[in-house]
């Protein structure tokens, strides 16, 4: 920083100081003015003159009350305006240029209010100086000093209103521009939280339901590994292919969270609906007995809706494979209504003492969220009688981020 940029934060950081030197650099002018005479005997001719003591208090005192006009600016306008009045009235020809400091003060006074105010202040300041000089000073009231007195009020008005209207501009430029960033970054924060919600959901599907398989097939292989080593060694198989599974889509979905640099992603489809018989097939080979209707045919589903239908009846299926009982059964249905498509697992199970408790399982949340973030409902509660009920009301259309409707499906 060099001396000059120093100079000018110090002057920022102490504002006063600045009014300061300008009082004192208005007070030179007026004093060097107050010297000159512009009317002499031989016609307009610039000779030097001694100006009176009063004069010389005037331009003082006005001078002085500039280092005040950021903190009272309407006062040091009265004030200065006051001593202009003074001189005009008292003044001898010529009249010392106290005004001077009358213009820099409504000046201050534009440049800090709104346009109305400057326009009622600067009017009545300019008809009063003006017409006091024209009145009761000691020059015809044609006399260029008073109409200079008319021109140099004008003008102060004017250019503080359009300093003033230049400072907002340049600040409503920068509240929209620091609005907008903190707009980007709160929807940037937003975005990420959804992807790590999403994610989250994801893990815990694929968890959730494979973990569920592998454990029944284990503890079938632990039960029959003596007596019947031939069906242990399906389970087993049935293990090792639940695992792959779980690791193919743990892959699948951890492959998100790569940078870009990194190698590429996978790029299999999700899955969906065309692949609930071989979802069902798994939960089948475990030995939970599933009966699926559906009643959809000819439906396209969004890539975001069919993901939600399959995890729904993963993780319904997966809770009825881990809390209902060995000798539950589950009845999955599949129905296009109208404009949306209704998801509904059942069961006849009865809570199983022996089966892991849920705990603080986050299935039935992640299935809400999942429903609810595509405009959908979901209903879950125990049946009447016995078992187990989750219902998912799913539409058939997207919606954009405007709330249109998307394409058709």
């Amino acid at each position: 920083m060099n001396t000059l940029d120093r100079a000018r934060a110090h002057l920022k950081a102490h504002p006063m100081a600045l009014d300061a030197a300008l009082a004192a650099a208005v007070l030179a002018c007026m004093v060097a003015g107050s010297f000159v005479d512009p009317h002499s005997q031989d016609g307009v001719t610039w000779t030097l003159r001694t100006p009176d003591l009063a004069s010389l208090t005037l331009i003082t005192l006005g001078a002085t009350a500039l280092v005040f006009r950021r903190r009272a600016p309407r006062t040091v306008l009265a004030v200065t305006g006051t001593l202009s009045v003074i001189e005009s009235v008292t003044g001898d020809d010529p009249r010392a240029p106290v005004a001077m400091s009358a213009v820099i003060a409504l000046y201050t006074v534009a440049s800090t209010t709104d346009r109305p105010t400057t326009w009622r202040i600067g009017l009545l300041t300019m008809t009063v100086l003006t017409g006091a000089a024209m009145l009761a000073g000691p020059l015809p009231w044609y006399a260029q000093e008073n109409l200079a007195i008319f021109a140099w009020t004008g003008m102060a008005a004017t250019a503080g209103d359009a300093i003033r209207s230049r400072r907002a501009f340049v600040d409503a430029i920068k509240e929209r521009a620091e609005r907008a960033e903190r707009t980007r970054e709160e929807e940037a924060r937003r975005r990420v939280a959804e992807e790590r919600l999403r994610i989250a959901r994801d893990l815990h599907d694929v968890v959730a339901h494979h973990i569920a398989l592998v454990n029944v097939q284990a503890g079938v292989a632990a039960h029959v590994m003596d007596k019947r080593p031939d069906q242990a060694k399906e389970a087993l198989s049935h293990v090792r292919e639940a695992s792959r599974s779980a690791l193919n889509e743990l892959r699948a979905t951890v492959g998100l969270l790569r940078q870009s640099g990194d190698p590429e992603a996978p790029t299999e489809p999700a899955p969906g609906l065309d692949l609930l018989d071989e979802l069902v097939g798994t939960f089948r080979s475990a030995g939970l007995q599933v009966e699926v209707a559906r009643a959809d045919q000819g439906t396209t589903l969004p890539a975001a809706v069919d993901l939600a239908a399959y995890r729904v009846i993963q993780e319904a299926l997966t809770n009825v494979q881990k809390h209902a009982g060995n000798s539950a059964k589950a009845e999955v249905s599949v129905v296009r209504v109208g404009p949306h498509m209704e998801i509904t697992v059942l069961d006849n199970g009865t809570p199983d003492d022996t089966a892991p408790n849920s705990g603080g399982g986050h299935g039935l949340l992640g299935m809400r969220e999942r429903v609810t973030a595509l405009r959908g409902t979901l209903t879950t509660g125990p049946r009447y009688g016995g078992g187990f009920r989750v219902h998912a009301i799913l539409p058939v259309r997207t919606r954009t981020a405007t709330g249109e409707p998307g394409e058709t499906v």
